[in-house]
């Protein structure tokens, strides 16, 4: 669905839901990095679009709490397209944040 923008005469279309952006950046994600993400871990609208936190297994271990772990920022328009992502921590399955 497109809409006009007053200002400048420009057609911009409307953002995506807040479930929709959830899958969009896990399966983005998923795609570049060639591993399922495990979780997406918070969500939130931006003035551009959406940022999403995303985990993902990097290295599996057995006992599978020692697996390593990382949470990657996503960045996402309006549409859901990515426009951005970067790893912001590492972390052993099993820690537990304090």
């Amino acid at each position: 669905m497109a809409t006009t923008d007053s200002k400048d005469g420009e057609e911009k279309q409307a953002r995506i839901n807040i479930s929709t952006a959830m899958r969009k950046a896990a399966g983005q994600l998923a795609e570049l990095l060639r591993c399922e993400p495990s979780s997406v871990s918070a969500l939130k609208a931006t003035e551009d679009g959406w940022t999403a936190d995303v985990e993902v297994v990097e290295i599996e271990k057995i006992p599978d709490t020692t697996s390593v772990m990382a949470s990657y920022r996503v960045s996402l328009d309006g549409q859901g397209q990515l426009v951005g992502y970067e790893r912001i921590r590492r972390y052993s399955r099993g820690q537990v944040d304090r």
